[in-house]
């Protein structure tokens, strides 16, 4: 299976990694064009800063910056996501040509998300997710990580078809950075088997995390992007390897080329393994 890559496209002044250099349209078109230049095979919109400490924004205002960069997206052509917690956002991108919500929180945040999505033909992106930005670590506390991470999302998954969405436009998200800290996002990634094993596709998120500055012993403010993005690229052909849809990034091209080189490093096992067994 290809691992697939979301390029993200952040529509916002605040976002923690790159808020504010593609914060209206044209800018945020031409860059998200670039990323698919690049190779993303999806495109992924948002109007809303997901960073620890970030205030929710008026759904209006999230679609005035969204709306106009889904459309030309989907003009070109260009699979797109929309990033939104928000269900009246996320219609009004499936009407402007988005073909996956993506919502961090899993439906929890707005309780017509699910109802809403159900009614479209759009896929759904559900979040592992235990409380908003300005209080998400409040909720991290686990017995085990793994275990009850899988544990909740099979509840969405569970919510999800209750409200009629076919198991076959879900897709699971582990919630990287979301309500968890440093060692609970490894133990994560560590276990990204058992969340693949339920079922639905697995899009995974690390890209420039804190977790990956801690991991590196640079967790300054402005820690590299070009480190983080290496650390991220590493993280995207692990998760690759446990089998997950697709990896959410920020460097589409540096990602790409890890997994190209993941490729051909397994494709070489096997051509090894053909030719001794001759």
């Amino acid at each position: 299976m290809t691992t697939l890559i979301m390029g993200i496209v952040n529509v916002t002044p605040d976002s923690f990694s790159d808020g504010g250099r593609y914060a209206d349209a044209e800018s945020a078109v031409a860059h998200g064009l670039r990323l698919r230049a690049d190779g993303a095979d999806i495109l992924d919109v948002g109007g809303e800063s997901t960073r620890p400490g970030a205030e929710r924004v008026d759904p209006l205002v999230e679609q005035e910056r969204v709306l106009p960069v889904v459309r030309a997206f989907a003009d070109a052509g260009v699979a797109v996501s929309i990033d939104t917690m928000n269900a009246s956002t996320a219609l009004a991108a499936v009407a402007a040509g988005a073909r996956i919500v993506n919502d961090v929180s899993g439906g929890l945040a707005d309780p017509e998300m699910l109802a809403a999505v159900a009614g479209t033909e759009a896929d759904i992106a559900i979040g592992h997710w235990r409380g908003h930005s300005t209080d998400m670590y409040a909720g991290a506390h686990y017995d085990d990580v793994v275990d009850d991470v899988v544990a909740e999302l099979r509840q969405r998954m569970d919510a999800a078809a209750s409200a009629g969405i076919a198991p076959t436009r879900v897709i699971l998200d582990p919630g990287i950075g979301f309500g968890k800290k440093g060692a609970q996002n490894w133990a994560m990634l560590r276990g990204l088997d058992r969340l693949v094993g339920l079922g639905p596709r697995v899009l995974v998120g690390t890209s420039r995390k804190r977790f990956l500055a801690e991991a590196l012993a640079d967790d300054s403010a402005d820690a590299g992007e070009a480190r983080r993005d290496l650390a991220t690229a590493v993280t995207s052909v692990l998760s690759a390897q446990a089998g997950v849809w697709a990896v959410r990034v920020h460097d589409v091209a540096g990602t790409r080329d890890a997994l190209t080189v993941a490729r051909s490093w397994q494709e070489g096992s096997r051509w090894t393994s053909s030719t001794r067994s001759r």
